[in-house]
């Protein structure tokens, strides 16, 4: 049988720890090219994430200078940092995980993560990227682009998934990689949440997790 091929590159927004579902659109591809000249997206994964608290979701926001309706290139978007959000985030991600399989195996590691400052927002989303990669065992190293181009030539190899992946969309028919949750008894199953989810509950086998359950839809 012949192997099947990837596509040759995804190129994509960054998110701070990406869903689960981006992961998915990830790995079909060989190349990763990061898009750092759009203009910031509010409402979006790029300073947002979710994970699995008792009562269902939690959002974790980073709190952006200027408000999140500020019209900055992405790779210009500041980090607001009059509070601790990155304690708060961190005592959350204690609270709701303390109880998985692996959250002792990562808890020390990204606690240092969360306790390196960062002025940028794209720098914070590319260390947490880095950060799972690492630790799920996943070789990716990302390119960025030079410069915004509204549309992207079909022929070029590139498929465009920039502002394709929002909250609330890919939750329903979910055909990503099932696994136990923490608090599945009381919530059901969350799907889509922070690859940081995943990682907490099945540790190293994320990766084969996320290979297995069939390629994603664009």
């Amino acid at each position: 049988m012949t192997a099947v091929q990837k596509n040759e590159i995804l190129l994509i927004e960054s998110q701070y720890f990406p869903s689960i579902y981006y992961y998915k659109t990830l790995i079909d591809h060989s190349i990763l090219q990061i898009e750092r000249y759009e203009h910031y997206q509010k409402l979006s994964y790029r300073n947002r994430c979710y994970v699995a608290g008792p009562n269902g979701t939690i959002l974790l926001s980073v709190p952006l200078a200027k408000g999140k309706n500020q019209r900055t290139i992405m790779k210009d978007v500041r980090i607001s940092n009059e509070e601790k959000w990155q304690a708060l985030h961190w005592k959350t991600l204690v609270s709701a995980y303390r109880r998985s399989p692996w959250f002792e195996y990562y808890e020390e590691d990204l606690q240092g993560l969360f306790e390196q400052p960062h002025q940028f927002l794209l720098d914070w989303n590319m260390a947490c990227f880095e950060w799972a990669n690492r630790v799920m065992g996943y070789d990716c190293t990302p390119t960025f682009t030079d410069r915004f181009e509204k549309q992207v030539d079909p022929a070029s190899g590139i498929t465009d998934a920039r502002d394709q992946l929002k909250p609330g969309e890919r939750e329903q028919n979910w055909e990503g990689p099932e696994y136990t949750q923490v608090f599945q008894d009381r919530t059901g199953f969350l799907p889509n949440l922070s690859i940081l989810d995943l990682l907490f509950c099945e540790g190293k086998r994320s990766l084969t997790l996320l290979e297995s359950s069939g390629p994603a839809e664009h």
